[in-house]
């Protein structure tokens, strides 16, 4: 979907909004919540661009690059960045959807405060003085009543936590958090001890890629499915293991209907194969490897015939791809995924996956996989510093928190250590509320949470709404009444990707890039605000003015770059841009280009024409055999379901994220329920029929939905798509509707993780 579709004018019209908010559209409860989006601030002119704006997406967390266009001050369409080669000037469905968030009238453009009981829907609209002096308040008293530390800032990943958590830290808490732990943090934690940062996959030049379950297709993170297709069209073999046929799997060459939750018995089988048949790479692993030997200890006693049985791959097909991997390695990958949550040994199924890559020696080789080439990397290697670096604006130091983390990050024998303190183990906020937390000197008493959604991503819901119901202040910036935000005192209304600037952003793929961040599209509508402007006023209210050392997003991005306005130019003119030329540190083509371009490189080649890497691949963790004896890999065999039970399990689809966007007209449009998949066979003994109602349950919840009789999942599984079953009744498109799946998830927390489990026992009974 690229947007030559017809422009949005045509379709919010100014009569046609006043029609909408006159007439049954917004009737059944919807004009009661205030501070929602009203005809008066449909305007027949923005003061907003008439040609292509770059900016980039928000509509999931991938942040693609776009291009807006805006047609009389009023949005048409949006379309991918034609200068971004990974996306071929692409967007999703999602990105699209862009305008339509924009001009949704059940969206908050005004600053609202809770009347009546947390989770009732009463509010009062309020001014932005009024928001802001009711929360510098409430947040004084908390940090004198208990500490600073007793209030948690969880905030969505990228701009916005940066905005937040500098102005948690200048308050004095140290207790930060993003959405990490209900998605990608196992593999982080992973590539952090394997490699000492995650690698990226060169999916397109790969010959051989085993995938369990990273939904490239429906996930879309669109320069991946591009490089994904690329593969298979040129001829590459792709295996794919996961209990359900998804989009991605339906495009393998193989299809293995892996058990649920299993697939760490198919990986240790695996890689036993890799190490007692000598099919891994020797010298690689001898030169920049350490701790094989322990490794090779660890696993001995994971042969295919000893976990065969657990995940149900039978131990010839273990070891037959095993064998036709390493053949194809270097360009080969072992996917060690995105979303996480597939058992409470999450930590060692992605350290295996991360180890396999290794063990083949496809690192820094095309087709397997490559270091980030960050601009302190790049220049390390060019001698020099030639790549630019962005700076940060200088501010007075933090003060120093008087406890620990509720986590313990950054404290000595802490079992999270890997995980950074910007992503810390938010999972634990709601314990920690409810006193579950051993040995904790405090409470959360407090949350602020922005452009994030634990009410609907967090497993076991509904101690996530008690300990809100808990808590003595609960504020919530977001463009919409989510389901966290309903349970919020106060709910502020962020301006939406395309009606602010943000600070410019530095990044590496295979030599260091560089992005506008974000660009206005249009001017805000209502009274909604961009997020590092509500930080500012809001630390200015607090008495923490200094810590905001910049008058406007134009001042920070001046202090950013300093004096390379050709960067801040090139920035604002192209949404984009790299330095440099693509590096592979182990390809020689590849490194004589870079060398001749950057001749004080020359010295880092080594006498096979290539560059060593620059650290060890660590095979065997110290740091985890010493605050839980998993230094190794160790496999501990976990039963999900009772035998009664079937299991259940959930994953992304393409039109729609977890928390975010399912209230979207025009998503809601392609999909506005989602089916619960159930196997012909399974069908047939409960006898059920497509489109029946039934309801799935444990002792933790009951869901309802509709059934979808298909082959492609397991008999012994269900399947629904999640970000459905809204429970806030200000998202009229999506409340009620499909199964709430993190209502039926289990409370146990991931060893070393925090990460909680995405599969889990059920039973079926007819409606």
């Amino acid at each position: 979907m690229n947007g030559h579709g017809s422009s949005l004018s045509k379709h919010w019209s100014r009569r046609k909004f006043l029609k909408m908010t006159s007439g049954t559209a917004l009737t059944a409860g919807m004009m009661n919540v205030p501070g929602l989006l009203r005809a008066d601030d449909i305007k027949s002119k923005y003061s907003g661009n008439v040609t292509m704006t770059p900016s980039v997406c928000e509509m999931c967390t991938s942040a693609c690059p776009i291009e807006a266009r805006v047609q009389d001050g009023k949005g048409e369409f949006i379309r991918g960045n034609p200068l971004d080669k990974g996306r071929g000037g692409k967007v999703c469905a999602r990105g699209g959807a862009g305008f339509n968030q924009l001009y949704d009238p059940q969206r908050l453009v005004r600053p609202i405060i809770r009347v009546g009981e947390r989770g009732e829907g009463k509010w009062r609209e309020v001014s932005w003085d009024e928001a802001y002096t009711f929360i510098a308040q409430k947040l004084e008293d908390i940090k004198q009543k208990y500490s600073a530390q007793s209030v948690a800032f969880t905030c969505r990943s990228g701009w916005t936590k940066n905005w937040f958590h500098h102005l948690a830290q200048a308050y004095g808490s140290n207790n930060l958090f993003g959405h990490e732990a209900t998605c990608p943090l196992a593999y982080e934690m992973a590539g952090v001890d394997v490699f000492g940062s995650v690698p990226s996959r060169d999916y397109s030049k790969s010959k051989y890629i085993i995938n369990m379950g990273h939904n490239i297709l429906e996930g879309i993170v669109i320069s991946y499915a591009r490089q994904y297709l690329e593969a298979i069209s040129n001829g590459a073999k792709v295996v794919c293991l996961e209990p359900r046929l998804s989009i991605t799997a339906a495009k393998a060459s193989e299809w293995h209907k892996i058990k649920p939750g299993q697939d760490l018995a198919f990986v240790l089988g695996f890689m036993n194969t890799l190490i007692f048949e000598n099919l891994y790479d020797k010298d690689f692993v001898e030169k920049y490897c350490e701790g094989f030997e322990e490794l090779k200890a660890s696993v001995s006693a994971y042969t295919p015939e000893a976990m065969a049985k657990d995940c149900d791959i039978d131990a010839e097909t273990i070891k037959r791809l095993a064998r036709e991997f390493a053949k194809a390695a270097p360009k080969a990958i072992f996917d060690y995924g995105h979303r996480c949550g597939y058992t409470l040994q999450e930590l060692e199924l992605r350290r295996a996956m991360m180890m396999i890559n290794a063990l083949v020696g496809n690192i820094e080789k095309d087709g397997g996989m490559y270091l980030n080439k960050s601009a302190s990397l790049y220049n390390s290697i060019i001698g020099e510093p030639k790549a630019p670096t962005l700076k940060k604006p200088a501010s007075p130091p933090y003060p120093k928190p008087a406890f620990p983390r509720i986590d313990k990050i950054g404290e000595e024998g802490c079992e999270y250590y890997l995980a950074g303190k910007g992503a810390g183990i938010g999972t634990l906020v709601a314990p920690s509320a409810l006193g579950e937390l051993p040995d904790q000197p405090y409470k959360i008493r407090g949350w602020f949470i922005a452009r994030n959604n634990p009410v609907m991503t967090q497993i076991n819901t509904q101690k996530v709404i008690d300990a809100m119901k808990a808590m003595e202040l609960v504020v919530v910036v977001d463009i919409q009444i989510s389901d966290t935000a309903w349970f919020a005192d106060v709910v502020l209304p962020d301006t939406t990707y395309l009606e602010r600037d943000e600070e410019f952003t530095a990044g590496g793929g295979k030599n260091p890039t560089y992005s506008v961040g974000r660009q206005k599209v249009v001017e805000p509508v209502g009274e909604s605000k961009p997020c590092w402007l509500i930080a500012k006023e809001l630390g200015e209210k607090m008495g923490l003015g200094a810590y905001f050392p910049y008058k406007d997003i134009e001042d920070y991005r001046m202090q950013q770059v300093g004096d390379n306005i050709e960067l801040i130019v090139d920035l604002k003119k192209k949404g984009q841009t790299s330095f440099g030329v693509p590096l592979m540190m182990r390809e020689k083509n590849s490194v004589r280009a870079f060398v001749e371009k950057y001749p004080t490189a020359k010295d880092k080649v080594n006498s096979e024409g290539l560059m060593d890497l620059p650290k060890k691949i660590r095979l065997f963790s110290k740091g985890l055999e010493e605050v839980s004896k998993t230094g190794g890999l160790v496999y501990k065999p976990d039963t999900i379901k009772a035998d009664d039970e079937l299991y259940y399990i959930n994953g992304k689809i393409a039109v729609r994220t977890n928390g975010h966007n399912g209230n979207n007209e025009w998503l809601n449009h392609l999909i506005g329920d989602a089916h619960i998949w159930i196997h012909p066979h399974t069908a047939e003994k409960m006898k059920l029929k497509n489109g029946d109602k039934i309801e799935i349950y444990n002792r933790y919840s009951t869901q309802r939905g509709k059934v979808l009789v298909t082959q492609g999942v397991r008999e012994d599984t269900l399947f629904s798509y999640f970000g459905f079953g809204t429970i806030s009744k200000a998202l009229k498109r999506a409340c009620g509707k499909g199964v709430n799946s993190n209502f039926l998830m289990p409370p146990q927390l991931g060893q070393n993780t925090g990460m909680g489990l995405n599969v889990v026992g059920v039973k079926v009974r007819k409606v």
